[in-house]
């Protein structure tokens, strides 16, 4: 059988190559996909060449960037981190996973996956939600982990900055771990979405935020900010946002030169602590307890719940011949679009 996957051949350009099926071995199960969600963030970054994989070199060992890079930057091939899909064929007797069951993971956008039958054991879903829900599996760990990075205590001020795809998650989650939150956003009705999923108060990011949240907070300012827009300028503002002695996660994917963040302001009088929050681990206090699974596999637990609302959160839906232009959109109308969710089932 010959399957699809979607490619970035050079910037900006979209491809939809053929492929043949991997072969299936003992002990795997063969995952057709039904969807697959558009990273509005990392993806972008690569359709429009900005990232810095493709601009420099990674050294994973010394876990540094150098100045050139190593392979060519295009093809950009290893597109798409959340998937769902259902098991269409096994090898070998496989307790925990059947034909039917809807797994989710991470496999790419393409039409078709190989998995091993254990893991796909362990992602799958309730027969009676929603499959859609799968796909938020990655981006809904991203948004946990941030949220476990803010230590947020019940009843404090949280001031979420940037409410696209992981900003919404954020704010549902720090909600349910007991936080008031406050929402900024420059997109009324990126706002509007936030108050209307519990959110106590939404900011435009053009109004005088940290002023505003004082104003909130009985001149306090927010116990904690978490920034997940990836802007260096909303970075700023989060700074001088919260109160003394206080802590802003930095979970949004800043590229380039930090322009408009200030460090010898508010930063440095307030004696402000920056914590980085990024998937590939959690915080070092809890890291023995929270691995990547656990984060995956509670997020959409929440969801199956119905108390993380994801599919909320889905703006568009495409097919693979829609792909480019799909792209396209999300690069040059940013404002217009959410998650953006292909459909491998049409």
């Amino acid at each position: 059988m010959v399957g699809a996957h979607v490619t970035f051949p050079r910037v900006a350009t979209v491809a939809v190559v053929q492929e043949p099926d991997a072969p299936l071995a003992d002990g795997q199960v063969r995952v057709r996909t039904l969807y697959s969600g558009i990273s509005a963030g990392t993806e972008l970054a690569g359709y429009r060449g900005t990232s810095p994989h493709l601009t420099r070199r990674w050294d994973p060992d010394l876990r540094l960037f150098f100045e050139g890079s190593a392979v060519p930057s295009f093809p950009v091939t290893d597109l798409g981190y959340e998937e769902v899909g259902e098991v269409v064929e096994v090898a070998g007797p496989h307790a925990g996973v059947a034909l039917g069951d809807r797994v989710w993971g991470t496999w790419g956008h393409r039409s078709s996956a190989v998995l091993e039958a254990t893991d796909a054991a362990r992602r799958v879903l309730p027969d009676d939600v929603d499959p859609r829900i799968g796909i938020f599996s990655h981006i809904g760990a991203v948004a946990l982990n941030a949220v476990i990075d803010a230590d947020i205590h019940v009843g404090e001020i949280v001031a979420v900055f940037g409410l696209g795809v992981p900003g919404q998650l954020v704010a549902q989650l720090a909600r349910l771990n007991g936080g008031r939150v406050v929402a900024v956003d420059g997109i009324a009705a990126r706002c509007d979405l936030a108050l209307r999923l519990g959110a106590e108060a939404a900011l435009d990011s053009a109004e005088p935020v940290a002023e505003r949240i004082r104003e909130l907070s009985e001149g306090r300012g927010a116990d904690v900010a978490i920034e997940i827009s990836g802007s260096a300028r909303a970075l700023h503002e989060a700074i001088r946002s919260v109160s003394y002695n206080s802590r802003v996660v930095v979970a949004g994917f800043l590229q380039g030169d930090a322009v408009g963040l200030r460090l010898g302001e508010e930063f440095h009088h307030n004696r402000v602590q920056l914590v980085c929050s990024q998937i590939s681990a959690s915080a070092a206090a809890v890291s023995h307890r929270w691995d990547r699974y656990r984060l995956n596999a509670t997020a959409l637990r929440l969801a199956s719940e119905g108390r993380l609302d994801v599919l909320s959160l889905i703006s568009r839906t495409v097919t693979l011949s829609e792909i480019a232009e799909a792209y396209r959109a999300l690069d040059q109308n940013p404002r217009d679009q959410l998650q953006v969710v292909i459909d491998f089932t049409s």
